[in-house]
């Protein structure tokens, strides 16, 4: 395994946000720093459009610290690298270890240089020509392709010279907590964890509401969305989730409303919930995972109905995505496995046999009259939510 000095982490979008760049910064390194107190002890800090991140001591695992840095979002790239000398004798030497290490008999390489130090006597071309001519002597076996190389070795001057051989794919995105906070409907299935994921990655933090019919659904499937809530909390950061009863509501809709509407319904009274407590914990919008024509409640005339039962702005970052497409982002960001669980939650009980694809909001609203007593039901579900933090 390759020696790790420390890590270099480049940025993207950041970097084009002209005078509030800083802010972003600041925010992206409260997050590194965040993230990687809880695995040892590191120095976090940013120069030149870069953050650097060193071990302060042995408990500083780097090569943990490289599983966690891949879900930060803020970070498109992630550079283990090796330090030297600021001299093209120690550089050489350097490099010429780093590609002696990946058993490059037979294979190709290319040299790529950024001097970042104006007075180091060589320009970046310059570096990566002497550099190359080096190591081709040094090695056997090598070749040099500069197009579509097998092996590319990067080296930075900075106050220090940095040579790096890996280049590791960051979550990409906006620091969580750049872009206010929105308020995510969280069931145990595979498409509201990647609803989740897709508006963090944004920099959006997120708020999470959970509705739990007990005993039609079992602690199992309150624990699964738990569980679903910390693996989407390695790349959104803390989440805050209220796990609201939901049966009595539940109950009276399917006693006192049509058959055909009890999903839409469901769906609208869910949606006031969730907009109160959204308002409360000062969250400006609402997320769900629905994507259009998937199932009953997501054709466009129930969206329209599920919508108007609320005046704050839904996002629906999966709209336009097709199943396959949802579960590939799944089983990337580890949620898939969770989500397909066999425990049921209050979505997947009590549905109608042959629910209405396109109902009228006008009959919807009729409908709902027959919930004389359904604010206090809604009141009284959010006294008695429960909140956990997942971290």
């Amino acid at each position: 395994m390759q020696k790790i000095d420390l890590i270099l982490l480049k940025y993207g979008e950041i970097a084009l946000k002209g005078l509030n760049k800083p802010l972003f910064e600041r925010k992206l390194l409260d997050n590194i720093k965040s993230r990687l107190d809880r695995i040892g002890k590191f120095s976090v800090r940013r120069a030149q459009s870069t953050v650097y991140v060193e071990p302060l001591d042995e408990t500083a695992d780097m090569q943990q610290a490289l599983k966690v840095l891949k879900k930060i979002f803020g970070i498109v790239n992630i550079c283990p690298v090796v330090k030297c000398d600021k001299d093209m004798d120690s550089i050489a030497r350097t490099a010429i270890q780093c590609v002696n290490e990946l058993s490059p008999s037979g294979k190709t390489f290319k040299v790529e240089a950024k001097r970042e130090d104006k007075k180091f006597p060589l320009n970046s071309p310059q570096i990566a020509r002497e550099l190359g001519g080096r190591i081709l002597t040094a090695v056997d076996g090598l070749s040099v392709d500069v197009h579509n190389p097998e092996i590319l070795v990067n080296v930075e001057i900075r106050q220090e010279a940095y040579v790096y051989t890996s280049k590791i794919k960051g979550a990409g995105g906006m620091p969580v907590g750049t872009n206010g906070k929105s308020t995510i409907l969280l069931s145990g299935g595979i498409d509201s964890p990647v609803a989740g994921y897709m508006i963090s990655k944004r920099g959006v933090e997120l708020e999470a509401v959970h509705f739990h019919s007990h005993p039609y659904t079992s602690d199992r499937a309150k624990e699964k969305v738990i569980d679903l809530a910390k693996e989407m909390a390695e790349y959104c950061g803390k989440i805050r989730l209220h796990i609201v009863p939901f049966t009595e509501i539940q109950l009276a809709i399917i006693e006192k409303c049509p058959e055909n509407y009890l999903t839409v319904i469901m769906r609208r009274i869910m949606m006031r919930i969730a907009e109160k407590i959204s308002v409360e914990n000062n969250s400006a919008a609402l997320i769900t995972g629905e994507s259009i024509g998937q199932v009953a409640s997501q054709t466009m005339e129930s969206l329209v109905c599920t919508d108007n039962a609320v005046s704050m702005p839904v996002f629906r970052p999966l709209i336009g995505m097709d199943k396959e497409e949802i579960v590939t982002i799944s089983k990337k960001i580890e949620t898939y496995e969770t989500s397909i669980l066999p425990y049921e939650d209050c979505c997947t009980i009590f549905v109608p046999k042959h629910p209405k694809t396109k109902p009228n909001l006008n009959e919807i609203i009729e409908a709902e009259k027959a919930l004389d007593n359904i604010d206090e039901m809604i009141e009284k579900a959010i006294n008695e939510e429960e909140i956990l933090i997942v971290k």
